[in-house]
């Protein structure tokens, strides 16, 4: 009981860990949080600091949902996976070493997917960039890949897997409301992978 209590502690924890802020202030003497979006997550990055803390960022997000997702593996615990995972996606969200100021979790997500489903993480990752390279809008991307991850669930017939992920998709839906309106206003801005930026 008390190792399950730690578990989802450190599962929190590691969630919190601010990846975002940590490659800013380290290496640009900079706080994300003051610019672009004001959000700790890879788009944000990218948008502030350029494409290699863009992915230096997000790889960082998915491995920390990767690893917070292993650990009832780790300590031999009768945790379900996915069901530590969602702590790490909390922390991701409402950080507890950045004032609970986070970022949308679409990495961190990918990352419990990644060591608990495989195949799913790889749809899922296909599956965003194709929609970021037609839409342009990382939000939306996100939104979409969102709803069809959860769609492609559904044929697995995994049961924790679909529940999971339909609270992902919800958080994801939820956290992109703002990102939402200015799509709605057309102010939302657009990015293209294809660039060298």
């Amino acid at each position: 009981m008390v190792v399950n209590a730690l578990i989802l502690i450190l599962a929190y924890l590691l969630g919190s860990i601010p990846s975002g802020l940590i490659v800013g202030k380290l290496f640009y003497k900079m706080d994300i949080r003051e610019h672009g979006s004001g959000n700790l997550g890879g788009t944000n990055t990218f948008r502030t600091l350029g494409k290699r803390a863009g992915i230096v960022v997000t790889l960082s997000d998915i491995l920390k949902g990767t690893l917070a997702a292993s650990l009832p593996l780790i300590f031999d615990s009768s945790l379900h996976m996915l069901f530590v995972g969602i702590f790490a996606v909390v922390g991701h969200m409402y950080p507890i070493f950045a004032g609970f100021r986070g970022g949308k979790a679409v990495a961190t997500s990918g990352g419990i997917l990644l060591a608990y489903a495989p195949a799913l993480f790889l749809f899922m990752l296909i599956f965003f960039i194709i929609s970021l390279l037609t839409t342009k809008y990382v939000s939306l991307s996100s939104i979409l890949t969102g709803i069809a991850t959860f769609l492609y669930s559904l044929f697995t017939k995994d049961i924790p897997l679909i529940v999971v992920v339909f609270f992902l998709m919800v958080f994801v839906i939820y956290r992109h409301r703002a990102n939402i309106k200015r799509i709605q206003l057309k102010t939302e801005p657009k990015v293209n992978l294809l660039t060298k930026k």
